[in-house]
């Protein structure tokens, strides 16, 4: 029916998929991928053989799972790239509700490998974090059930959306992983103002957010705390942010040189959430500057995509991928500078850890899917149609 109402550009029939694929695919933001990629891969060769070296493992051991964890999510993320909206729509909620059983059994079966916090399952050789691969599938099922609300006769997509986000981010506090419960609710958040909230609401919400987080302060010593150290006028230099913020002062403009770093040596988690602060510290500031404009690239250039598109779908669930990758950089970066709380998130693409890259792989699979030009003309074309 859209195509009758609004038009279609034609596509041969017998053209194979890879040329298809490649003729229709964002290829900026395919690069900027592969740039992080190639980047995270350099930061760990500095980053992870110090603690290799500690854990009486070879020196690379870190930077050989690191090159086999990115060949699975560059493989995940192009074959994702090259299925439909629909396909995107079917594999995001089997996703979802895979990660979701597995959330749901971690408190059963999870373990916290000494961090505090029960976000992993263990089998042994290798372990994976349900909340990681839940992110996706979650931004898909939520921008298809507000897809569907609009629809006349439709399903009431944003109260089930609502809910569900409780309950998610419920059992993400619990953990506690206060970093994810607060990515899955402003990606919700951002999906749902793009579907039209009223202004009124989304500040009820917003209120609403900051009572809780006022209560995860009260109720959680490991919570509080971080806030603590946010709040505190004096950084205390045997912090990991004091080693991070002394790192990323010593790095300067240029940085002290390649291997020449000493913060990879005094941060246990220089390899994961702190991968910036090693960056800045041995690259400089010009190296900083390069990796958040390949995030800023990469976000904007697929929102601007994602504007000339009609398929609500598509432009609410590519919106919530977008953001949601955008934002998840901005914390981790903004954790090892200082302006955020200590959240525990890592960098995507760049930090090491096989959950983490495989599920930015999954996230930008759908998302250069989603912003694929398809035969359906531009926003711009309905208006132009209906002034005439």
């Amino acid at each position: 029916m859209t195509e009758m109402v609004f038009g279609t550009v034609r596509v041969g029939a017998g053209e194979p998929v890879i040329p298809r694929w490649w003729r229709t695919i964002d290829k900026w933001t395919l690069f900027g991928v592969l740039l992080l990629f190639g980047i995270g891969l350099l930061l760990a060769l500095a980053a992870s053989v110090p603690l290799a070296e500690k854990n009486g493992l070879p020196p690379f051991y870190y930077v050989t799972r690191q090159v086999f964890f990115g060949g699975v999510a560059l493989a995940v993320m192009l074959l994702l790239s090259m299925v439909s909206p629909d396909q995107v729509r079917r594999l995001g909620v089997i996703g979802f509700l895979a990660a979701f059983i597995a959330l749901v059994l971690l408190p059963f079966i999870g373990t916290d490998f000494g961090k505090g916090a029960v976000r992993w399952i263990s089998f042994g050789f290798a372990s994976i974090q349900p909340s990681e691969f839940l992110k996706p599938g979650f931004v898909v099922l939520t921008g298809w059930l507000m897809a569907a609300a609009q629809d006349v006769g439709g399903p009431p997509g944003r109260l089930y959306s609502f809910l569900l986000t409780l309950v998610i981010v419920v059992m993400l506090a619990l953990q506690p992983d206060f970093g994810q419960a607060c990515l899955i609710l402003f990606a919700w958040g951002v999906i749902y103002f793009v579907a039209g909230a009223p202004f009124m609401l989304l500040t009820v919400i917003a209120s609403l957010a900051v009572a809780g987080g006022v209560a995860a302060y009260n109720a959680s010593e490991h919570f509080a705390r971080r806030i603590d150290g946010f709040l505190s006028a004096d950084i205390d230099p045997r912090t990991q942010i004091g080693y991070a913020t002394n790192a990323i002062q010593e790095g300067g403009f240029f940085g002290v040189g390649v291997g020449e770093g000493t913060v990879k040596w005094q941060l246990p988690d220089a390899h994961t959430d702190f991968i910036i602060a090693v960056a800045a510290e041995e690259y400089g500031l010009v190296l900083v500057l390069g990796i958040i404009a390949l995030y800023c690239a990469i976000t904007v250039r697929s929102l601007f995509r994602l504007m000339k598109e009609r398929d609500p779908f598509t432009r609410l669930a590519g919106t919530g991928l977008a953001c949601a990758f955008g934002v998840q950089a901005m914390i981790n970066m903004g954790v090892a500078v200082r302006l955020l709380p200590a959240k525990g998130m890592t960098l995507p693409f760049v930090s090491y850890g096989g959950s983490s890259v495989i599920a930015s792989g999954i996230a930008l699979g759908m998302l250069l899917a989603l912003t694929r030009s398809r035969p359906q003309g531009e926003m711009a074309d309905i208006f132009l149609k209906r002034r005439r």
